[in-house]
C-alpha cells in the first residue's frame, strides 16, 4: 500500500487492487489535486474543503454517509459522529471512515470535533493507521487528539488538518501537535509504502510532505 497527502484531508491511497481518495479538497483551500485518479472516494462531511468530487477523474464510487459497504474487496464502514462538541449544533456531522484493503485498517476521522466516548473507541475496533486531525479551531484540540492517539494504539498516525505555507485558512501548526506529543524532530516523508507486515510497534507518527 502507499499513501500519499494531496493536502488537508485528503489523503490517495494505492492499494493492490484499487485506488482511494479521501476528502478531495477545493483549490481555494491553496493545495491542487491535479486531477487524480480513483476507484472510491469518501467524504466525511459536505464542506468544499472536503468534498470536491470534480477534482476527481474516473467517476468514482463516492461514499458519503455512514453505512457498510463493499467495493471489489476493500470494506469501509462510515460511523456517525459530529463536527463540533455540541452534537453537530455548530458544525453540523462527521463521518469517520473504517477502511480494510490489503490486511490493513485504516481509519480516518474526518473533521471530527468531539472526543471518543468508550462506546466510539469499541466501535473503530483495532485501527493500523490512523489518519488524524491536529489544526484545532475547526475540529478537536490537540489534547483531545493526543488523547485519541493513547485510546486507539494505531501502529501509524499520520496527521492531517493543519495550517502549511500552502493553506490559506486558519488552523493550528503541526508543531503544536508534536509538542504535546514530545515528538521534536520530524522529517517529512513524500509518502508511505506500507504492508501489514511491516507494520511498527508501538505507534509511530509520520508526517507526509504535500505533494
Amino acid at each position: 500500500m502507499e499513501i500519499s497527502w494531496l493536502g488537508h484531508s485528503c489523503f490517495l491511497i494505492i492499494g493492490k487492487e484499487k485506488t482511494i481518495i479521501t476528502d478531495p479538497c477545493h483549490p481555494d483551500l491553496g493545495y491542487r489535486l491535479d486531477e487524480p485518479e480513483a476507484d472510491i472516494v469518501t467524504l466525511s462531511h459536505f464542506h468544499h474543503g472536503h468534498s470536491y468530487i470534480e477534482g476527481i477523474v474516473d467517476d468514482p464510487k463516492q461514499i458519503k454517509s455512514p453505512g457498510e459497504y463493499e467495493i471489489g474487496g476493500i470494506f469501509i464502514t462510515g460511523i456517525s459522529t459530529f463536527h463540533d462538541n455540541n452534537k453537530g449544533d455548530l458544525r453540523g456531522k462527521n463521518t469517520i471512515y473504517i477502511i480494510e484493503m490489503d490486511e490493513i485498517t485504516l481509519c480516518h476521522l474526518g473533521d471530527l470535533g468531539h472526543p471518543l466516548s468508550p462506546q466510539l473507541v469499541e466501535e473503530l475496533g483495532d485501527v493500523d493507521i490512523l489518519f488524524l486531525p491536529v489544526g484545532e479551531v475547526s475540529t478537536i484540540p490537540v489534547e483531545t487528539a493526543v488523547e485519541i492517539v493513547r485510546q486507539l494504539e494505531p501502529s501509524v498516525v499520520i496527521p492531517m488538518h493543519y495550517k502549511t505555507e500552502a493553506f490559506t485558512g486558519n488552523l493550528s501548526p503541526l508543531d503544536k501537535f508534536l509538542d504535546k506529543m514530545r515528538i521534536r524532530e520530524l522529517e517529512a516523508k513524500p509518502k508511505l509504502s506500507i504492508t501489514s507486515s511491516s507494520l511498527p510497534t508501538p505507534t509511530q507518527t509520520i508526517v507526509l510532505s504535500y505533494l
